[in-house]
């Protein structure tokens, strides 16, 4: 049913497409400020587009994220926001922006993603808790739903921390 789905790198001209995306995908307008704030501020590792029929459907966002780890400081990347227009949600659209970024960012060399996400749909991806890696959210969440992936082996290791996200995000 679906039509073939094309991943793309975001381009300056697909912005309002992608706002409206995130608007209509979360029934709000929060994580589009957010792409927008986070656009804005030169915080985005790394933004993708699904395109049907030549018109962008779906979106998803990479940013810089640190890792205080008592005294020692990483940087990883942090995977939000995820959006598909609604019409189009349950084709697999979602799936394919997640494989394209973390091969993205794997050939790129990043270490690891992090997610705050539903944890029955992220494993799929390779997530697992992120406290496995003895890691934690800044921000008060449930364990099974803050996630994380080493793109390089070992890059996380299992040296507790705090995962930090950019101001943006507390910011919208």
């Amino acid at each position: 049913m679906q039509s073939h789905t094309l991943v793309r790198t975001e381009q300056p001209q697909d912005v309002e497409a992608v706002r409206r995306v995130n608007t209509l995908a979360f029934g709000r307008a929060e994580e589009a400020a957010l792409v927008d704030a986070l656009r804005a501020a030169g915080g985005v590792t790394l933004s993708l587009v699904a395109e049907v029929n030549g018109q962008v459907v779906g979106h998803i966002l990479f940013s810089p994220v640190e890792l205080d780890r008592g005294g020692g400081h990483d940087v990883a990347v942090g995977l939000a926001p995820m959006a598909v227009l609604p019409d189009h949600q349950r084709h697999g659209i979602g799936s394919k922006l997640i494989r394209a970024g973390l091969d993205r960012l794997r050939e790129a060399g990043h270490g690891a993603v992090v997610v705050l996400g539903h944890p029955d749909y992220y494993p799929r991806f390779g997530f697992a808790r992120a406290s496995r890696f003895g890691l934690r959210w800044e921000v008060e969440c449930p364990d099974e739903a803050f996630m994380a992936l080493e793109l390089r082996e070992g890059f996380l290791g299992n040296r507790p921390g705090i995962v930090r996200y950019r101001p943006e995000f507390g910011a919208v």
